[in-house]
C-alpha cells in the first residue's frame, strides 16, 4: 500500500493543480480498434497496447492516468458476451495502469467508471440492476488498489447520484463528472447548478464535467458550476467535434495551442484537475502539462492581482450599406427549430419575414437532443397557412430509404416542392459522440431517390401512380479541409441530379471562388450562405472545434478587437461578404443567429 500522502487525493487537489490523462478510446481507435467493440476487453486481449497508451500519457508528464475500464460494468460487457469476465477485466486494467505509473515520480491511478448502462440500455434496466453492476465494478477496482474512483460521462443526474452514494462507501476518494450537451444541460435536462446542488452535501473529493463538449463549451459549463458551488472542480473537454471518415471511424484535428488556451481559462476559474476526453492525445496533454507548470510558477503573484483587469479598447469593423443582389436574385432565410420555437412562433416569424420582403424561407434540420418538429412538417405547415414559398432540409441519418420515400411522397402531396438533401449527423449522444448514427443512404443517395420520384419511379424502380416535381438542393462546403475532395463530391451531387447548390456558411471569399472554379462551369445555380458571427468566442469555436470550417485569422482578430461589439462586427463582415459573393453566385441564403427579422432588415435592403 502507498503512503497516506500519495493516497490523499483530496489534499493534493486542494493545494495543487493536477493533470489527468486524455482519451483512451481515441488512442485505441487510432490503433485500428472499432469503437463499437468492447474496448475494456483489450486489457485482456491486447494488454501491451493498453499499457503503451498509459505509458504515452505518463511520458507526457501527467499526474493521473485512468484505467481502461470505461464501460466495464457487467451490464455493458454482457452486450459482447463478456459479463463473466467483469472482475478480471477491471483488475487487469488496474494492473496495466500501475505498470505504467512506475516511472520514478508520483502518478495516481484512477479507476474509470462510466454509467452502468448505455443510453440505449437505460430504457430497459432497473435502478437496482444498475447499482448491482456498479457495485461489482467499483469493488473490483478498489480491491485492485486504485488511488481514486472517477465517475465520468454521466448524462442522467439520478444515475450520478446513485453512483456517488454507492462509491463513497469505499475507502478511496471519489470524483464525480457529468456530461452536458450544447444547451449546457445533461441528458436528464439538469443544469450545472442543479447538478452541483444535488452533490453538494455528499463526501466527494471533486465535482466536474467531461466529454461531449469541446474546450469552449466545457469552459462555459464549468463557469456555471463555479457560480453555485465551492467544491473542488474538474474539467476534461473533448478535442472539439469529430470528422466522420468512414463507418464507425472518426478523427479529430483540434490544435494544441487552442486546446491549452482554454485549459488556461479553466485554471483561472480555479479548476484543480484538468485533462482531456474524446479526441485528445498525449501530445495535447503534454502541452497541458506545460501550461499547468507555468500556472504553478506564477500562482503567488497572480493571487495578489486576481481582481485586476486590463483596459480594453473597443473597435469595430468598417460598416457598409449596399444592396445585396439584383431583385431577380433569390434571398432565402433559414429558420432553425431552436430559433423559431413552437409552431405558433415559427408561423409568426415567417409572417414577419414575408412582410419584410422575403419570399422564401427554409426550415433547417434540428441539431440538438430535445424534441423538435420535423422540418418537412413545419415547411408544409408554413406553406399551407401563409402561402409563403418554403424548402425543407432532409437528413438521412437513422432513416431507412423506405421511410424517407414515404415522408417525401406525403410532403409532395401536401404541397412541398423544394428539398435540401443532407447526409447529416446524429446529435451528441452516448459514450463516443457521433458513433451511433446509421445511414441507409447519404445525400447523394437521397438526391437519386428524389430524381427517381420525379421520374415516377420508387426506390426499387417500380412505377408510381404519379410523378413528383421536387426541386432538389444539395450542400457544398467552401471551408472543407480538402477542397479537391469537396469539389469531386459536389460534382457527384450534380451528376446525381441536384438542381441547385447551397454553400455552408461563407466567412471568406477566396475559398468559395476556389471551390466553384474546381466544380466547373457546368454547375447549377449556387446560393451563398451567410451567417453573421456573434463575436470572437463563436469564431474561435467554429475555427478550432468544428471540422471543415475556415475563418481567417484576420477575421478572428477583428472580432477580438471589437470586444463587446463583436456581434456588430460580425454583421458588418456578413454585409461585406454579401457585396462580394453577389458577383459570382445566384442568390443568398441567410442563416440568422439571433433575431431573423432584424438580421434581414439590416442585411437585405431590397
Amino acid at each position: 500500500m502507498k503512503g497516506r500522502a500519495e493516497r490523499d487525493v483530496r489534499a493534493r487537489l486542494t493545494t495543487d493543480v493536477l493533470v489527468c490523462d486524455g482519451a483512451m478510446g481515441t488512442m485505441l481507435h487510432a490503433a485500428g480498434n472499432a469503437l463499437d467493440q468492447s474496448l475494456p476487453a483489450l486489457s485482456l486481449s491486447d494488454p501491451d497496447l493498453v499499457r503503451a497508451v498509459h505509458t504515452s500519457y505518463v511520458d507526457a508528464g501527467v499526474d493521473m492516468i485512468q484505467t481502461n475500464t470505461f464501460g466495464a460494468s457487467r451490464l455493458r460487457l454482457d452486450e459482447y458476451g463478456l459479463a463473466e469476465l467483469t472482475p478480471e477485466i477491471n483488475r487487469r486494467a488496474v494492473q496495466l495502469a500501475r505498470d505504467a505509473a512506475q516511472c520514478g515520480r508520483p502518478v495516481l491511478v484512477a479507476g474509470s467508471v462510466s454509467p452502468a448502462v448505455s443510453v440505449q440500455q437505460r430504457r430497459r434496466t432497473s435502478s437496482s440492476d444498475r447499482l448491482a453492476a456498479l457495485d461489482e465494478q467499483i469493488t473490483a477496482l478498489v480491491e485492485a488498489d486504485v488511488d481514486l474512483i472517477i465517475l465520468e460521462t454521466f448524462g442522467y443526474l439520478d444515475e450520478l447520484v446513485e453512483a456517488v452514494d454507492l462509491a463513497v462507501r469505499t475507502d478511496v476518494p471519489i470524483i464525480a463528472q457529468a456530461t452536458f450537451g450544447h444547451d449546457h444541460r445533461m441528458l436528464s435536462g439538469h443544469s450545472p447548478q442543479e447538478m452541483t446542488e444535488a452533490l453538494s452535501g455528499m463526501p466527494i473529493a471533486a465535482v466536474g464535467t467531461n466529454c461531449t463538449l469541446g474546450p469552449q463549451g466545457l469552459l462555459s459549463v464549468v463557469r456555471g458550476m463555479r457560480e453555485h458551488t465551492d467544491l473542488i472542480l474538474t474539467g476534461q473537454p473533448n478535442a472539439g467535434l469529430p470528422r466522420r471518415v468512414g463507418p464507425a471511424r472518426f478523427e479529430y484535428d483540434i490544435d494544441s495551442a487552442y486546446f491549452v488556451r482554454y485549459v488556461g481559462q479553466l485554471l483561472e476559474l480555479g479548476v484543480s484537475l484538468v485533462g482531456g476526453c474524446c479526441g485528445t492525445t498525449p501530445s495535447q496533454l503534454g502541452a497541458v502539462v506545460e501550461v499547468v507548470k507555468e500556472h504553478r510558477e506564477r500562482a503567488a503573484s497572480r493571487a495578489r492581482a486576481v481582481h485586476a483587469s486590463p483596459s480594453v479598447t473597443l473597435t469595430t469593423m468598417r460598416r457598409g450599406r449596399v444592396p445585396l443582389a439584383d431583385s431577380t436574385s433569390p434571398v432565402v432565410v433559414e429558420l432553425s427549430p431552436e430559433l423559431a420555437g413552437g409552431v405558433d412562433e415559427s408561423e409568426d416569424l415567417a409572417r414577419q419575414l414575408a412582410q419584410s420582403g422575403i419570399e422564401m424561407v427554409s426550415v433547417a434540420a434540428g441539431t440538438g437532443l430535445r424534441a423538435q418538429m420535423d422540418p418537412i412538417n413545419l415547411a408544409v405547415h408554413l406553406t399551407q397557412r401563409l402561402g409563403i414559398e418554403t424548402m425543407a432540409t432532409v437528413t438521412t441519418w437513422d432513416r431507412t430509404i423506405m421511410a424517407l420515400q414515404a415522408d417525401l411522397l406525403g410532403a409532395h402531396a401536401l404541397g412541398l416542392r423544394r428539398v435540401i438533401s443532407e447526409t447529416g449527423s446524429p446529435p451528441l449522444l452516448g459514450d463516443y459522440p457521433h458513433v451511433d448514427g446509421i445511414w441507409d443512404v447519404d445525400s447523394v443517395g437521397l438526391i437519386e431517390l428524389l430524381v427517381g420520384l420525379n421520374n415516377g419511379r420508387d426506390s426499387y424502380g417500380l412505377s408510381l401512380p404519379t410523378k413528383t416535381a421536387f426541386e432538389i438542393g444539395a450542400r457544398i462546403n467552401p471551408g472543407h479541409h480538402d477542397v479537391d475532395l469537396e469539389a469531386a463530391r459536389a460534382r457527384a451531387k450534380i451528376a446525381a441530379g441536384a438542381h441547385f447548390l447551397i454553400t455552408r456558411p461563407v466567412y471568406e471569399v477566396d475559398g468559395l471562388q476556389r471551390l466553384l472554379d474546381l466544380i466547373g462551369d457546368e454547375r447549377p445555380p449556387v446560393l451563398a450562405a451567410l451567417r453573421p458571427l456573434a463575436g470572437f468566442e463563436e469564431a474561435e469555436y467554429l475555427a478550432h472545434e468544428v471540422p471543415d470550417v475556415h475563418i481567417p485569422a484576420t477575421v478572428r482578430a477583428a472580432l477580438e478587437r471589437a470586444g463587446s461589439a463583436g456581434s456588430t462586427a460580425g454583421l458588418d463582415l456578413a454585409v461585406e461578404l454579401a457585396t462580394q459573393v453577389r458577383y459570382f453566385t445566384e442568390g443568398l441564403f441567410l442563416i440568422p443567429t439571433t433575431d431573423p427579422v432584424t438580421t434581414v432588415r439590416l442585411l437585405a435592403a431590397i
